[in-house]
């Protein structure tokens, strides 16, 4: 047989174009990641909301919890288990991702663990035990106290507009935004107090990033005190460790470009990934905020660009850590520098399991000692007679980061500033802002401290500018 006679099998051959790309990479290799995340928040959610807030279960499905699209479980029970005694909560069941569970410690409130942390670890966790001022908050007048002995307005006080500004910060177009709690005080005084149902004056819930501010205050208490510098570099080692420390060009990061989000480091918390990664880790699954924070390459010059990101305050935070020196002093500075002196006594600063403070979110406060913290701004630093912060120090936080110049200067050091392109409230307005719609708004020209706090989900944004624009009728 003639073998060149036999039929030729034809082999088709697709040869791609140099340079065509022929695959996608849509596979989410975090997804396990994100999982775990996930449970952690809802260790931290459930567990703040019943031991520190004291709410029920009914309270944070309704209001709390919200904030994820599915839920674990329900106020009927779940795939959470939740642990009176100890004062901790446990998402999940064993499987490729891990049980989380989160614990209330005495002092800070609930600390997130690590998956390979069980309840027989939380007497390790972090704790504070420094006793409160003696007085009871209810017989000391405001601002010190909570006793309010004069409620009547000042003839200034538009009544009827006080209470549809008020109208138009709970009554929302879209019930994704949840206006809990609303304070107004004008000249030291509260004109207006109002709260959703379930929540009264002494209701604590999470700041988010409204925490960022707190933490700027005290690092600027250091500033003052000469033990930080503004604008020398940091002056710690990064991660990870290199042979040559001192040729490492993170040396160059200055406290001034970390509270200005324009440290010139990498940013992992956005892009999609703020639920997998990054500050999220130490957020809600027990990784240390320290180590997360310096193991971020520089990608751009410090200074010349604007990037919000969790990792740039809890530089600052660490800064001003190595700038007090021992661990006691540390853990107490919060409450004897600023809050137990300004009668912030409902606010919990919150720790990671290292007992470092995640003081750019992780605080849990009521909206009157919110109201307190904006109020020592409006008094240009000074309580009591006292100056607590200085004027420098607030001229920082209410200047544009240089770096905001083309996007409107909304920006300052770890304060929000009203942009460019607002042209109906003061310029001379600042914020504090978090997730979920948490602002302490102060405007000096009207002697105005806003607090807005929320719950809001899906739909953000709430125009804590439009707000203030409504309250300011309302003097005007």
């Amino acid at each position: 047989m003639n073998r060149l006679a036999l039929p030729l099998l034809s082999i088709a051959l697709v040869i791609p174009q140099y340079g065509q790309a022929q695959q996608e990479e849509a596979y989410d290799y975090w997804q396990h990641q994100r999982e775990m995340v996930r449970r952690g928040q809802h260790a931290i959610f459930m567990c703040n909301g019943l031991f520190t807030s004291d709410r029920t279960l009914e309270q944070l499905y309704d209001w709390e919890l919200e904030f994820f699209n599915e839920p674990i479980g329900d106020p009927n029970g779940g795939d959470y288990r939740i642990h009176i005694e100890e004062k901790a909560v446990e998402i999940g069941a064993p499987g490729a991702v891990p049980i989380m569970r989160a614990a209330f410690r005495e002092g800070i409130g609930c600390v997130i663990m690590p998956p390979d942390q069980n309840l027989d670890d939380i007497e390790r966790l972090p704790e504070l035990t420094l006793p409160y001022p003696a007085e009871d908050p209810s017989s000391i007048p405001w601002p010190d106290g909570d006793l309010i002995s004069d409620v009547s307005l000042p003839s200034i006080i538009d009544q009827s507009a006080l209470q549809s500004a008020s109208d138009w910060a709970f009554d929302r177009l879209s019930d994704e935004q949840q206006t809990v709690s609303l304070i107004v005080v004008y000249k030291g005084q509260i004109i207006h107090e109002r709260y959703a149902d379930g929540f009264d004056m002494t209701t604590r819930t999470r700041t988010w990033s409204t925490a960022k501010s707190i933490a700027s205050t005290l690092i600027g208490m250091l500033v003052d005190q000469g033990r930080l510098e503004l604008d020398e570099p940091l002056g710690f080692d990064w991660l990870p460790e290199a042979r040559s420390p001192e040729t490492d060009p993170r040396n160059n990061i200055t406290l001034r470009h970390v509270l200005n989000m324009s440290s010139g480091l990498e940013n992992v918390d956005n892009s999609g990934l703020e639920y997998a990664i990054g500050s999220g880790l130490s957020y809600w699954a027990g990784a240390s905020s320290v180590a997360g924070a310096r193991s971020r390459a520089l990608i751009r010059e410090p200074g010349t660009f604007w990037d919000y990101e969790n990792y740039d305050t809890l530089l600052g935070v660490y800064a001003m850590k190595r700038a007090l020196g021992g661990e006691k002093e540390y853990a107490e500075f919060p409450r004897k520098a600023l809050l137990d002196k300004i009668g912030m006594r409902n606010t919990l600063v919150s720790t990671d399991r290292f007992g470092d403070f995640v003081l750019s979110s992780q605080v849990y406060t009521n909206a009157r000692d919110l109201a307190r913290f904006g109020l020592l701004y409006l008094q240009n630093g000074i309580w009591n007679g006292e100056r607590l912060i200085s004027d420098e120090w607030i001229d920082f936080s209410r200047t544009p980061a240089p770096a905001t110049e083309s996007i409107g200067n909304m920006y300052g050091g770890q304060w929000w500033l009203v942009p460019d392109s607002r042209n109906d409230v003061p310029k001379d307005a600042y914020s504090t802002s978090g997730n979920r719609g948490q602002y302490t708004i102060v405007v000096p020209t009207h002697d105005l401290v806003i607090v807005r706090r929320g719950l809001d989900y899906g739909r953000q944004g709430f125009d804590r500018w439009g707000l203030t624009r409504e309250i300011i009728k309302a003097i005007e």
